[in-house]
């Protein structure tokens, strides 16, 4: 993957200069940034990075959960960074199985890993949108 040039929107460390351009050097801070909550496997934030909490789930072991962001930043040709981590839920192995953006919006599925125990509260769902 290539670099881009620095976007306005995002505060960079040390920047790097080649060729002309200016690039990223250091850490990377997103400055448009929120929260919002899922219902039914879905949600709505349109930020260039967030996290969302998920409604209570209950989703069986082996089993997966879809939820759909619209975010009117993703455009089918973005790069879309994810993760998963524990809400109120305890049930141990989440994993991120896919990230797909499309124009408008992102469907992630998160696969619960474990051998047998379903999902018991709320997860959360954090991304980050590259343009």
């Amino acid at each position: 993957m290539a670099l881009t040039p620095l976007n306005p929107n995002i505060t960079h460390g040390r920047p790097i200069r080649t060729q002309g351009q200016i690039w990223a050097g250091g850490p990377v801070v997103l400055a448009d940034t929120g929260t919002a909550s899922g219902t039914a496997g879905a949600a709505t934030l349109s930020k260039q990075a967030g996290t969302i909490t998920s409604a209570a789930l209950t989703t069986a072991a082996a089993g997966r959960y879809t939820l759909t962001l619209t975010n009117t930043l993703v455009k089918a040709a973005s790069v879309v960074v994810a993760s998963v981590a524990t809400g109120t839920n305890t049930t141990a192995g989440l994993v991120l199985e896919t990230v797909t953006p499309a124009a408008g919006s992102v469907v992630i599925v998160v696969k619960n890993d474990h051998a047998s125990s379903a999902l018991d509260g709320t997860i959360k769902v954090s991304f980050a949108v590259l343009n």
